[in-house]
């Protein structure tokens, strides 16, 4: 697969998509883009449901004024994974003790045992640069059969959980010290004035009422967590809205599919027949191929193509037959368009900065995002006067 030749550069400080003309190849123009702190890496994890949504947290407190945070993942991740251990006993078993999850997670591991900041809990007490759980998450999970088979949680087995978390990812802070500042990981979230009632999930599916909320079925929402179910085009004009109103998109979708390339920082879903959107200058490149080839063309990622339609019943589709998933998250932060006018969301990832060559970055297509996504997280405040009538929410 062939290099493309992307025009764009992407700066993690201020997370702004700049121009750099060239004569060939995607060529992003940024519409819109907000602040928000630099990339991570959650490595050798599942775990970009606490990236992604520890990102978006942290571009809120630059949003609303508070200053740049770097905040423990790690932190928040144990707390999950306490919080699951507990609830797959409870289940006799049948539970999720996997490392993924989804943004409610984050919130009510936040409730429950507040925040630090990364300096204070890295979570890597163990020889490693980056963050690994492998070792952790099989040994979690042998330890969670045992208790079920044996049908107790004795007081020795809380002391092997919290033992073998202090193992891997260190021991808990009960105080620390920050910017001069004494702190409890409690008063430290309180300082923080972050509040999960202000906080809403959107999605879009046509198997349950529209404006109301459900709980959609994915493994992965094993804490039951509501997201208000809205038409296709009102769930993307509600994230446009956000996005242009000063605030970002906390994004969870699937990753899975050939369209999207975070190496070459690009997710596409290519419409493999037709060709009257393309420029003349690309239009030639498609003439005599046949559906097939046109689909090869496009997975070269070495310029625009026609992509899908995307209706509720495509996406409905997708599905229902298992093909859209709810893969990874990630952080929208603004909205650029291509040469042919076709518009993108900026996506900040979690996987570093040295796997693509935009600073870990990539741009997703509207059609990719209407086809692939499960649900967006907003603040109730980047929401429409008139989305909030809708939903039954207090303005």
């Amino acid at each position: 697969m062939k290099t493309v030749t992307f025009i764009s550069a992407l700066l993690l400080a201020s997370a702004t998509l700049q121009a750099q003309p060239k004569a060939e190849g995607y060529q992003f123009t940024t519409v819109v883009n907000q602040k928000v702190t630099p990339v991570k890496n959650q490595a050798a994890t599942g775990t970009c449901w606490c990236f992604a949504t520890t990102s978006f947290i942290e571009a809120e407190l630059l949003r609303q004024g508070k200053g740049e945070f770097d905040l423990s993942e790690m932190y928040i991740v144990r707390q999950k994974y306490m919080n699951q251990l507990n609830d797959n006993y409870l289940r006799h078993g049948k539970g999720n003790i996997g490392q993924g999850s989804i943004s409610p997670s984050w919130f009510t591991a936040f409730t429950q045992v507040g925040i630090v900041p990364e300096e204070v809990y890295s979570g890597i007490n163990y020889n490693s640069p980056t963050h690994n759980h492998k070792e952790l998450a099989s040994y979690m999970e042998v330890i969670a059969e045992k208790a079920v088979q044996m049908r107790q949680r004795s007081p020795e087995y809380d002391k092997l959980i919290k033992s073998l978390f202090d193992i891997y990812m260190g021991e808990l802070p009960e105080k620390f010290t920050y910017k001069g500042k004494e702190y409890t990981p409690q008063s430290f979230a309180q300082s923080l004035d972050i509040h999960p009632e202000d906080y809403v999930m959107l999605t879009s599916f046509t198997h349950k009422p529209y404006y109301q909320a459900f709980e959609v079925e994915i493994p992965d929402n094993w804490e039951h967590a509501k997201m208000y179910n809205l038409p296709l085009d009102e769930m993307m004009e509600a994230t446009d809205y956000a996005l242009k109103n000063g605030y970002t998109v906390c994004w969870d979708g699937d990753v899975s599919e050939k369209g999207f390339s975070f190496k070459h920082g690009v997710a596409i879903n290519p419409e493999t027949g037709k060709t009257e959107d393309l420029k003349d200058t690309d239009f030639a490149r498609w003439q005599g191929m046949d559906a097939q080839e046109r689909l090869n063309e496009a997975f070269k990622f070495e310029y625009p193509c026609p992509e899908v339609k995307v209706t509720p019943e495509i996406r409905q589709k997708g599905y229902e037959s298992f093909v859209t998933t709810d893969d990874h998250l990630m952080h929208l932060t603004g909205i650029a368009k291509d040469q042919n006018g076709t518009k993108y969301y900026i996506t900040k990832n979690s996987w570093g900065t040295d796997r693509n060559d935009f600073g870990g970055y990539l741009n997703m297509s509207e059609s990719y995002v209407r086809a692939k996504t499960i649900y967006v997280l907003v603040h109730k405040g980047a929401l429409s006067k008139d989305m909030k009538k809708k939903l039954g929410l207090a303005d």
